[in-house]
């Protein structure tokens, strides 16, 4: 439990660096700050997926919220405008935790009010309840005012005069709104004794983080209706915020399943550490339907699924936490998209064809196959769905697809486009790619020959010794290569990247790519060259939250990732630490360290000064990035599916944690 009491609720700059986040299993998602003031657009209590796990809508973006006890009003809610914070309910707040959904307490005119909230899995539904405590005899009720958007997740609204405000009423205790035909209707099941349906506009909502992210930031939110509960016998009120007609009645029902639910994800661990039960309950938050499988978001509150993301996290996520079957879930529906020889970097939000501008996603696919086989042994399952599938990517590599992605005779992997970004370190602003890293990277290379190996193995284990010896003889001749090729004697570690086709030198900027070919499973590195890269990264790049993505010592270095969209994409890849590459370097450290008490102390010494972030941005879960200099602030989003997996992951399988005990039957998600 993550639990807030007025020290920090009360300090303005405090709570709203705290965002609390609550998912529905199909891409819908609420999320806002641990005082319910909305800093961001994505900041809302019902954002609905209505093409899952992508076309989300905020619909519900929070309410207004005032009780009235004998007869004197207070608030409970709080707002930003400019200049101004009206009204100040979080001064009213006495506790906020996570347990495991958002709980908010007041304390207000002697009587104390709990509201909690969450999604209701595989629906885009949120529940709503209102506890009053200590009443006494005192007359106490509760004015709700709904403020809705209707909109894309990534715009934002404007009062206009399209706007339909007729409000619906199904029956006593359901009404609805629809207030543009291209949107959903919006249904409140509720128990209040009175619906007020004269609605308001409420505008110049401010949004600081936008502000401070050099994006628009005034928003319009329209009030169709009021609700008002009489809680002085009852002492509760109810509302349900759905794209479905539901019954007030079942709340109950409801946040009992949910607890159930996520109980069973987290009791399956053996594991007695915090860090690791409260990365598995985050891990649950990024697995989502894409049709009738399983897919990965990538992060919230402004990603959807993409593919180097979701082979990334796959193992930490899915495999570590025993929930094999949505791992071949996943590994399934990716086959699926498989097009050229190549997975799809990303799902657009609005439904178009995937995009394909990436060469390393491709590659983490036979890695987080060969995952699934080390926890599974499942060797008849690949077999049977995917080695045609993985052969026919080995076939395109090697005489070439997309972008001049293409095996050379040297048995390594480069890329010919200098236009496109197919790298992770992929930002581009117009047509600028800022990390050029066109050529042979040193971690696709590492990548490719984990995947010629990991065929090599599955061929051997299903019959198929000719290919076996096919990607045997292509794996020896890589590794050769690649030493030839990559080492930096000088510096005693790798090459980031080089372009045998240019002039360029190669390119020696100290990078973290380099421990993937120390940190993978089959790797082209002597113990000594391996040895070398993990000290060279430790000294020159490594952090407590992950590495950085370039050495401070580099000119092009920038400490702070901040300022408009330009700003911080020209930075994103020149030294924002990346919490992901955190699994990787722990892999690294003990297999050119070995697994000795010294290493093991040291490396829970680093996870002891990490394990504090999960109570400082999104709570529960991992940032995205960090600034490269100290102290390290969180940046990007919040919450980020491959942070959170690859932590876990490094944890488990280097015996950190204790490994989670076999069950018998895998919890799946529902």
């Amino acid at each position: 439990m993550i639990n807030f009491t007025k020290e920090i609720l009360h300090n303005f700059e405090d709570a709203t660096s705290r965002e609390w986040l609550e998912t529905n299993g199909i891409g819908g998602f609420a999320c806002s700050t641990v005082i319910g003031l909305n800093t961001r657009r994505y900041h809302a209590l019902l954002t609905a997926a209505m093409r899952p796990p992508a076309g989300r809508v905020v619909l519900l973006s929070k309410f207004d919220e005032t009780v009235v006890i004998d007869g004197q009003r207070y608030d409970l809610s709080a707002n930003q405008y400019s200049g101004a914070v009206h009204p100040q309910g979080y001064t009213n707040m006495e506790r906020f935790r996570l347990d495991p959904f958002p709980i908010f307490t007041f304390a207000v005119g002697g009587v104390q009010i709990e509201k909690l909230l969450f999604m209701v899995h595989g629906q885009n539904t949120t529940v709503i309840q209102y506890r009053v405590r200590e009443q006494g005899t005192r007359s106490v009720q509760l004015e709700l005012r709904p403020l809705i958007a209707f909109r894309d997740y990534h715009a934002l609204t404007h009062e206009n005069g399209v706007l339909d405000r007729t409000v619906h009423f199904h029956h006593e205790k359901v009404a609805s709104v629809r207030p543009y035909s291209d949107h959903p209707s919006l249904y409140f099941a509720h128990d209040a004794e009175e619906v007020n349906s004269q609605g308001y506009w409420y505008k110049n909502f401010e949004y600081a983080l936008e502000r401070e992210r050099g994006l628009d930031s005034v928003e319009d939110l329209f009030n169709p209706m009021t609700l008002l509960f009489d809680v002085s016998a009852r002492g509760n009120a109810t509302l349900i915020a759905s794209t479905e007609i539901l019954d007030v009645a079942s709340a109950d029902m409801l946040r009992q399943q949910e607890m159930d639910r996520r109980s069973r994800i987290v009791s399956d661990l053996a594991a007695e550490d915090d860090l690791v039960r409260t990365l598995t309950a985050a891990a649950d938050q990024y697995i989502v339907s894409r049709g009738d499988q399983k897919t990965v978001i990538a992060g919230y509150p402004w990603f959807t699924d993409w593919g180097r993301d979701t082979m990334i996290a796959l193992p930490g996520l899915t495999l570590v936490t025993g929930r094999d079957e949505i791992a071949r879930s996943i590994l399934c529906e990716f086959a699926q998209h498989v097009d050229r020889g190549m997975l799809p970097n990303r799902f657009p939000d609005a439904g178009e064809a995937p995009e394909y501008n990436t060469i390393d996603a491709t590659l983490w696919y036979f890695e987080a196959v060969r995952s699934l086989l080390q926890y599974t042994a499942d060797y008849p399952f690949v077999r049977a769905h995917l080695y045609p599938v993985l052969a026919d990517i080995i076939e395109w590599h090697v005489r070439g697809t997309r972008y001049g992605i293409k095996m050379d005779e040297d048995a390594l992997i480069a890329s010919s486009d200098p236009n496109i970004q197919l790298t992770w370190m992929d930002a581009k602003i117009d047509n600028w790619v800022v990390t050029p890293r066109n050529g042979k990277a040193v971690e696709i290379q590492a990548l490719w020959y984990n995947a010629l190996r990991t065929m090599e193995d599955i061929a051997a284990k299903i019959g198929i010794p000719a290919d076996a010896q096919k990607y045997s003889t292509l794996a020896a001749l890589a590794q050769r290569s690649f030493n030839e090729l990559f080492w930096n004697e000088e510096a005693s570690c790798l090459c980031d990247v080089v372009d045998q086709r240019s002039e360029c030198k190669p390119d020696r900027a100290m990078r973290p790519n380099q421990i993937l070919a120390v940190s993978l499973t089959h790797s082209m590195l002597s113990k000594g060259r391996a040895k070398a890269v993990v000290d060279a990264v430790e000294r020159d790049l490594f952090t407590p939250y992950g590495l950085r993505s370039l050495s401070p010592a580099d000119s092009r270095y920038r400490g702070h990732y901040k300022g408009d969209s330009v700003a911080r994409d020209s930075s994103y890849h020149q030294g924002p630490v990346w919490a992901w590459l955190l699994g990787p370097f722990i892999d690294a450290y003990f297999k050119v360290n070995g697994n000795g008490k010294k290493v093991q102390d040291q490396v829970r010494e680093w996870l002891h000064i990490f394990s504090g972030h999960l109570t400082e941005a999104g709570l529960g879960h991992v940032s995205e990035i960090f600034d490269g200099d100290s102290p390290h602030h969180p940046r990007g989003c919040f919450a980020q599916a491959w942070s959170v997996a690859e932590i876990l992951r490094a944890v488990f399988e280097n015996g950190v944690a204790r490994k989670p005990r076999k069950t018998k039957k895998a919890v799946a998600a529902v």
